[in-house]
């Protein structure tokens, strides 16, 4: 019965899921038509998944906030191009991402890089507001911050926002086994960190 159950409830979801991804093709089919009230409706699907991941590569509200209006104008721009080799949220994903780098890049003023990112705290709400209600939750923040830019994307892509390995290949603009050796190192790297923190040795 529990087996039937735990099926019945995974083809639930993927039945959701497929929906969700059918229901942005047509949205984006529309746009590509010029339906503005497509344009609104995907714009209020996505926005907020957007604003939090360029905000997690960009460190800055007002950047992330300028930067998605950018993003939603070239899946305007550019939704008769799609060629649907991916879903429609990975592909804007993927203008989100690059737009957050080039953006980064032009910090000079600040110096950043992808690399001292990091380091710095993440203001935003993310998936990790699900365990902030828990003690572990605050320590595995820490943690988080503690591994490298390129790993923290990767966790970020296929942990939180459930990409599959080849998408966020795409997304990355890395070759899939390179996602695959990153997710690997990533995961024991944060069980140390956090085994270590655990007994009281984080490093502050």
């Amino acid at each position: 019965m529990q087996t039937a159950r735990a099926i019945s409830a995974t083809t639930a979801l993927g039945l959701s899921a497929l929906h969700a991804e059918n229901t942005d093709k047509a949205l984006l089919d529309a746009i590509a038509r010029g339906e503005r009230r497509a344009m609104t409706q995907l714009y209020n699907r996505h926005n907020v998944r957007v604003y939090r991941f360029i905000l997690r590569l960009a460190r800055s509200e007002t950047v992330a906030e300028e930067l998605v209006s950018e993003v939603f104008l070239d899946v305007w721009r550019q939704a008769g191009r799609f060629e649907q080799r991916s879903q429609v949220s990975t592909w804007i994903l993927a203008i989100a991402r690059n737009k957050a780098i080039s953006a980064m890049r032009r910090r000079q003023d600040e110096e950043l890089d992808e690399d001292a990112l990091a380091m710095v705290e993440d203001p935003c709400d993310d998936p990790e507001e699900a365990l902030e209600k828990t003690e572990r939750s605050a320590l595995l923040r820490k943690c988080l911050q503690q591994l490298s830019a390129a790993h923290r994307e990767i966790i970020d892509l296929v942990y939180y926002h459930e990409k599959t390995v080849e998408e966020a290949a795409e997304i990355t603009g890395i070759p899939a086994a390179t996602v695959k050796t990153r997710m690997y190192y990533a995961r024991q790297q944060l069980a140390a960190l956090v085994e270590k923190a655990e007994a009281g040795h984080l490093v502050s």
